[in-house]
């Protein structure tokens, strides 16, 4: 558990370092995009770690060592986001920052929305598929009645 949320804030350590060395140099925000994309995944591994139940005992879920990473790591990770919304915002203009999560957020939603439509046509199509199972086994055990009655026919006579 504390494994990954090392991770997490390594990610943000390392995109914070990634903006600071190319900020000044970037002509546009798609310079250091990947950066920011970085950071606010680095964050969100913080915050997911944070929110997760893990399946530690007892005492490793609520040992003092375990809270306080926990909470100083999400600090940080707030920390240098704030550091990095003033930074990009002094640089590209006011708002940049906002603009940047509001696209972000407005992305992660669209690809959410395409995963549960995708997910929901493919469960119409393997409904489809077991009724269109259901209708050939009715067809084929109707078709074996018959030739069984029509050999049974041609038997008996």
């Amino acid at each position: 558990m504390i494994a990954e949320t090392l991770a997490g804030i390594a990610l943000v350590k390392s995109a914070v370092d990634g903006i600071k060395s190319t900020i000044n140099t970037a002509n546009d925000i798609g310079e250091i995009a990947k950066y920011v994309d970085n950071l606010l995944e680095g964050e969100k591994q913080v915050q997911q770690q944070r929110s997760k139940k893990s399946g530690l005992g007892l005492g490793d879920q609520l040992g003092i060592e375990s809270v306080a990473q926990e909470v100083i790591d999400a600090r940080i990770a707030q920390e240098k986001i704030q550091e990095m919304r003033t930074l990009i915002d002094l640089r590209f203009g006011p708002g940049t920052w906002q603009s940047i999560v509001d696209l972000r957020k407005e992305r992660i939603k669209k690809l959410k929305e395409a995963q549960a439509k995708a997910r929901r046509e493919a469960i119409r199509r393997q409904q489809e598929m077991m009724e269109n199972i259901k209708i050939a086994t009715g067809i084929g055990a109707i078709i074996a009645v018959g030739i069984g009655l029509f050999i049974f026919l041609l038997t008996i006579m």
